[in-house]
């Protein structure tokens, strides 16, 4: 019997000590990080957008982490310098990703910065890259035959609109550019970690 309670006092021991290790002195650490002053919480638009994000699944495929030179080609692919904890100060959850079947995105917003351009692209990716193995969000538009003075209308390349119709961004896709459009973390940043107090 006292050899199951030493069992069970180890194994209860060493979850603590897990817990500690992994999760709590982590948390202390990060939540004294420091946003560095360009970035700003999302506004209204650009966090429905990023709902939107993560319900079609973006983050299966696209990261959101710039890796130190040692680790990869990032920089030499122009996707930015490398991602440090305060760029995700207002990031709940992160989405970091570990796959890559299409690009980084967190400075999507400095390589691609036009809204025209990303419409056109989750309407037909292909149409923009091709050989892209994005799936198109057609869903995300709306086809009217003529479109009103409030509507955003999709320039898409001859021969990929539909014939005698107009597409027109739905609120969804524009707040999910809207997102698209605040990924940016290419601001400069001190060699020194932005940490809080004690850090």
């Amino acid at each position: 019997m006292d050899r199951y309670r030493v069992i069970f006092a180890g194994a209860v021991i060493t979850a603590v000590f897990a817990f500690f290790v992994l999760a709590w002195i982590p948390q202390r650490q990060l939540s004294a990080v420091v946003p560095l002053d360009p970035l700003q919480p999302y506004s209204a638009e650009q966090a429905a957008g990023r709902r939107v994000y993560i319900a079609l699944g973006c983050l299966y495929c696209h990261s959101q982490q710039v890796r130190d030179p040692g680790f990869g080609t990032d920089q030499k692919r122009g996707w930015g310098r490398p991602s440090y904890p305060e760029d995700y100060r207002f990031d709940e959850p992160h989405l970091l990703g570990t796959m890559r079947t299409g690009p980084d995105l967190i400075n999507i917003a400095v390589r691609q910065p036009s809204r025209a351009w990303h419409y056109a692209h989750l309407y037909q990716p292909r149409a923009m890259v091709p050989g892209s193995l994005m799936p198109s969000f057609p869903f995300l538009f709306e086809l009217k035959e003529r479109a009103d003075l409030a509507d955003d209308v999709v320039a898409l390349p001859p021969g990929t609109a539909p014939a005698g119709r107009v597409v027109v961004a739905s609120p969804d896709a524009r707040r999910l550019v809207d997102y698209l459009l605040s990924l940016n973390r290419n601001y400069a940043r001190a060699d020194a970690r932005n940490m809080g107090p004690g850090h």
